[in-house]
This record gives C-alpha cells, structure tokens and sequence, in this order.
C-alpha cells in the first residue's frame, strides 16, 4: 500500500506553507459549521502547528505565553475541547498531550492511526479507513454507536531509521 502523502514531513518540508495550510482548513471548516474561529482558538492551533510534536496543555500556554499575556489554562482546555469537536485536534492519549490533525478526509466515525516515534518524537497520521470500516462493523453488530476511535503505533520513523 502506497500513501498518498507521508506520514512524516521531510525534515526540510516548507514549515510556513504546512502551517498555512492547516490555518486556512481550519478556517473553511469553521465557517462551512458557523462556528468562530476566535483569536485564542487560531493561537491555540497555531501553537500546535509550530511543530509536528504533540504538546501537553502546558507546554501550549507556554508556547502561547512567548508571544501574548499568558493565558489561563481553562481558555487553552477550552479552546482544545472546541478544536477536538471540530476534528482539527487530536488527543494523543500515551502522551497526554494534543497534535493539530494532518488529515482533512476522515469523519467523525473514522478511526485515526498514530505513528509515534520513540526517538525523535514526531507523530504521523495515517489513512485507515478499511480498519475503521472492520472496527466499526464489529463494535455496530455488538450493539455499540462508536465514535471517533485513536489507534496508537509506537516505532522509529523512517528519518530516525536513516539516522541510525
């Protein structure tokens, strides 16, 4: 199976145009549901986007406090929570942390796969619509309404394997 897009960026992918991008989704998805995209909620996802690690809600005010008054950490829960709902944000339960999602075609019964490398701590997302359809299929004929469903894969990612 070949992937459309990599799961990892190049470690010299153009940063500004990936971050460019996902504002500008998150401001279609947004508008396209007449939800507000406030400023802290843009600042939030900004501070998410600045790298392609997932960061705990601290290390977000931290990354917030750099640039603006610091904020409280109910306003930064608050604003993960509305960026979680709109599928813009994904919790990385292993970690307790949250990465801004870099996969714009999965719903809300999707399951998402998360590749996380144990060396360098990037996270890749990856396409896995047949294991949704067989997870979903099972958990439905067992009688359960499933919803959005996180798949966690730890490993070394193919720029750590080349590092080695």
């Amino acid at each position: 199976m070949s992937l459309a897009k990599p799961a990892f960026p190049a470690p010299d992918h153009d940063h500004g145009r990936c971050t460019a991008d996902a504002l500008a989704h998150a401001e279609v998805v947004c508008e396209q549901r007449a939800q507000k995209f406030t400023p802290i909620r843009r600042q939030v996802l900004g501070a998410l986007l600045s790298s392609h690690r997932p960061l705990g809600a601290y290390e977000i005010i931290d990354e917030l406090a750099k640039s603006m008054a610091r904020p409280a950490p109910i306003t930064v829960y608050r604003a993960l929570d509305f960026l979680m709902a709109n599928g813009l944000v994904h919790r990385i339960e292993s970690r307790n942390a949250y990465l801004a999602c870099a996969a714009h075609d999965h719903d809300s019964t999707s399951a998402v796969a998360f590749l996380i490398c144990e060396r360098c701590g990037l996270v890749g997302e990856i396409p896995s619509s047949s294991f949704a359809k067989d997870l979903n299929a099972a958990a439905r004929s067992s009688g359960f309404a499933p919803k959005l469903s996180v798949v966690e894969i730890t490993g070394v990612c193919t720029h750590c394997q080349k590092m080695s």
